[in-house]
C-alpha cells in the first residue's frame, strides 16, 4: 500500500508515505500509483490539490487532516483523526468512503462553494486580517462579518436580483434556487459582462479572465468518512 501525504510529513511504521510540499504536486510522478492522499490543510487545499489531478483517470481515495479554520468538507463528511485512520489501514481495514461531488467553473474546480456576492468580500477582508493573533483560529472570519454585515445589509438584496452576482452553497442544497443564490449546482452559464473578475472558490479567491462563467457538476471524489465504533473490513 502506498501513500501519498500532501502538506505535512507524516510517518507510520506499518506503512509506506511519501510527504511532498503543495507546491511540488504538479511535477510529483505516478500519481495513479497511490492507493490513498492525505491532504493536510482547508477546503481551499483541498481545491487546489483536485485542481492539480483531477484529470487523471483514476483518483485514489482522499484522507483529510483539516487544518484550516473551517474545514467544511472533513466536517461534512465527518472525518476522522488522520491517525486513526492510518491505524485502520495498518491493520488491514478499510474505513468507510463518502462520495463529494465536484464542480467545474471554466478551468478551475471547486467543491461547495463559489461566488462573487458578498462571500467574495468576506473572504478577502478575513485574509487581510490574517496576520498576529488572528493567523490561525475563526477570529478574522467573525471580525470580517462584523464589519461587513452594514454592507451586506444593505447589498444583498440587490446582489440576489442581479443576474452578474451568483453565490453557490451546496450544503444548503434544500434551498434549490432563491434569486442568484444556488444550493444545487445544474449546468449555467453566467455573463459578467468583464473579462477580469475575482470569484470565490471554497474560500480562496481566483482570477477568471473570461467574462463568461460556464459552471457545471465534474465527476466526484470519494473521502474517507467517519469510523464506526466496530471498525471495517
Amino acid at each position: 500500500m502506498r501513500i501519498l501525504s500532501i502538506g505535512k510529513i507524516l510517518h507510520h511504521d506499518k506503512l509506506d508515505i511519501t510527504s511532498i510540499e503543495e507546491s511540488l504536486l504538479s511535477s510529483h510522478p505516478n500519481m495513479e500509483a497511490y492507493d490513498y492522499i492525505i491532504i493536510n490543510g482547508g477546503d481551499g487545499t483541498i481545491r487546489r490539490v483536485l485542481k492539480h489531478i483531477h484529470t487523471l483517470d483514476t483518483l485514489p481515495p482522499f484522507i483529510l487532516n483539516p487544518t484550516g479554520s473551517f474545514n467544511v468538507v472533513a466536517k461534512l463528511h465527518q472525518v476522522p483523526k488522520v491517525d486513526k485512520v492510518l491505524e485502520l489501514l495498518a491493520n488491514g481495514k478499510t474505513p468507510v468512503t463518502n462520495t463529494q461531488q465536484i464542480y467545474r467553473l471554466n478551468d478551475e474546480v471547486f467543491l461547495f462553494s463559489a461566488g462573487n456576492m458578498g462571500d467574495l468580500q468576506h473572504i478577502f477582508l478575513s485574509e487581510t486580517l490574517r496576520f498576529g493573533l488572528m493567523e490561525q483560529g475563526i477570529g478574522k472570519y467573525i471580525l470580517a462579518l462584523l464589519f461587513l454585515f452594514p454592507v451586506h445589509l444593505v447589498m444583498t438584496p440587490f446582489m440576489l436580483m442581479s443576474k452578474r452576482r451568483f453565490f453557490i452553497f451546496t450544503p444548503a442544497g434544500f434551498i434549490k434556487k432563491f434569486g442568484s443564490f444556488y444550493g444545487e449546482v445544474k449546468e449555467m452559464h453566467i455573463d459578467l459582462k468583464n473579462g477580469h473578475n475575482l470569484i470565490e472558490l471554497d474560500g480562496d479567491i481566483v482570477t477568471i479572465n473570461e467574462s463568461t462563467l460556464n459552471i457545471k457538476p465534474f465527476g466526484s471524489i470519494q473521502i474517507l468518512g467517519k469510523i464506526s465504533d466496530t471498525g471495517n473490513t
